[in-house]
């Protein structure tokens, strides 16, 4: 049963999507974010991603509102927070918008930071208990019940034992910010039969010069996390290649520059064995900004194919 919800998850997403440009400073327009989901339709995307902190907006009525707004295109949470909702009406509100729109719409879930946790009065806690308690209370039984209706569930998983969880409890992972060599080894921890979601960062632009800079600039905010460190550590990158913040970590992480060098690093993750690649624009990028961008960058993925199959953008 669970197959089935995976395979027919792979075929609606297709190889490439993208993540929905989000400011964590201003309350983005509705009615700005339709008329960007019909144009990003329109340039031929199969899929995008909206991401969900605490408070300020809720990832399931967003969704709700920009699938009414497109007529085919699929959409997924990335992801949807565990300390905004109790599980079972997290569940309740998946199963409506999965029993709505059928085929259309992927949930992912994500434990957040302890801060997201201390504004909602409760304690962080074990984030691999957490998420595995929350999983298990999402199919309690309810009076009335949420719908009889399957749909996907992946879970945000960027270290080792999150990802043997995701395998374990979920549909599959969404990993982001990491480099091809993550994507194979979550695409081995997961097996074969997982869904496998990566967010990959993105700076389009003709220089090349000026995006590997911004890059970089990227990559050095995300270094201060010190698991990204030690991740990238594990992964062969040398102490003097992290703390130098080299161009060969920068080019590995972020997709920048031309369409083209864009199209070849989603490439790269599908061929370690990602599902579907999202592309994640830097936060606090313009909406119309961010979709103009998208909208150049679409001709350049539409022959962008998932170890083998014939699913493509357009």
């Amino acid at each position: 049963m669970r197959t089935t919800v995976v395979d027919a998850a792979r075929r609606a997403l297709g190889p490439v999507g993208l993540t929905l440009p989000v400011s964590f400073t201003d309350a983005l327009s509705i009615d700005l974010q339709r008329e960007a989901v019909e144009r990003l339709e329109g340039a031929g995307y199969h899929a995008v991603w909206t991401n969900e902190v605490v408070g300020g907006k809720d990832a399931l009525v967003q969704l709700a509102v920009l699938l009414a707004a497109t007529r085919r295109m699929v959409f997924g949470t990335s992801i949807a927070n565990i300390w905004a909702r109790q599980p079972q009406t997290m569940h309740g509100a998946a199963a409506v918008l999965a029993q709505a729109y059928p085929g259309r719409f992927v949930l992912g879930l994500g434990v957040g930071y302890p801060q997201q946790a201390a504004d909602t009065g409760r304690e962080f806690g074990s984030p691999l208990a957490m998420m595995r308690d929350y999983r298990d209370r999402m199919d309690s039984p309810t009076s009335p019940p949420a719908p009889d209706v399957a749909y996907p569930r992946i879970i945000a998983a960027n270290g080792p034992k999150m990802l043997t969880l995701a395998g374990e409890i979920a549909d599959g992972a969404l990993p982001a910010g990491g480099p091809p060599e993550f994507t194979a080894q979550a695409r081995q921890a997961l097996g074969p039969d997982k869904l496998l979601v990566v967010g990959l960062s993105v700076i389009p632009g003709g220089d090349r010069d000026r995006t590997r800079a911004l890059a970089r600039e990227w990559v050095s905010g995300s270094l201060r996390l010190t698991w990204v460190a030690a991740a990238l550590a594990r992964l062969g990158y040398s102490e003097r290649e992290i703390s130098e913040v080299s161009d060969r970590l920068v080019d590995a992480i972020v997709a920048h520059g031309a369409p083209a060098d864009i199209a070849a690093k989603v490439r790269e993750h599908l061929a370690a064995g990602a599902d579907h690649v999202t592309l994640m624009q830097p936060i606090g990028t313009d909406l119309s900004v961010g979709v103009d961008q998208l909208e150049r960058l679409a001709p350049a993925l539409r022959d962008v194919t998932s170890r083998g199959n014939d699913h493509r953008i357009g």
